[in-house]
This record gives C-alpha cells, sequence and structure tokens, in this order.
C-alpha cells in the first residue's frame, strides 16, 4: 500500500502506540523468562496483523489489543 488514506494514518499511529504502551507495560514483570514470553507474544500478535488493510479489521483488532492488556496487565 503506497498511499495511505487519512484513516489509515491515524490507525497507523494507534497501533503503534498501542504496541509502545504494551512494551513499556511489560517492564514492570517481575520474571525476566515470563517477561520475555510475554513480550514474544505481543510481538507475534502484532507482526501476524501486520497485513491487514480493511479499516473495519483494524479497528476491530485494536479494541481487542486493549482490552487483552488491560486484562493480562491490569496496571496499564
Amino acid at each position: 500500500m503506497s498511499h495511505l488514506s487519512l484513516k489509515h494514518f491515524i490507525l497507523r499511529q494507534q497501533v503503534l502506540d498501542l504496541y509502545r504502551q504494551s512494551v513499556r507495560a511489560c517492564r514492570v514483570i517481575p520474571d525476566r523468562d515470563t517477561r520475555r514470553e510475554t513480550l514474544g507474544w505481543i510481538r507475534g500478535e502484532f507482526e501476524r496483523n501486520r497485513k491487514l488493510i480493511d479499516v473495519t479489521d483494524i479497528e476491530e483488532k485494536l479494541k481487542l489489543g486493549r482490552r487483552e492488556l488491560k486484562q493480562i496487565l491490569p496496571w496499564t
């Protein structure tokens, strides 16, 4: 996709913000192995959904990602 719509541009920023927030939230996990596993899982989820183009799909995945982050790391 060479030309992004304004909506795609905004969603891209929101996805990047969620990724950064997720990585920062993992810093407080005391066990090193658990932290590494959690970071790997987060990265895998973002990589798996990297090719999404449909705005509705992206918005749904963002909502799901925010909800999962609050469930897994409730202090975020």
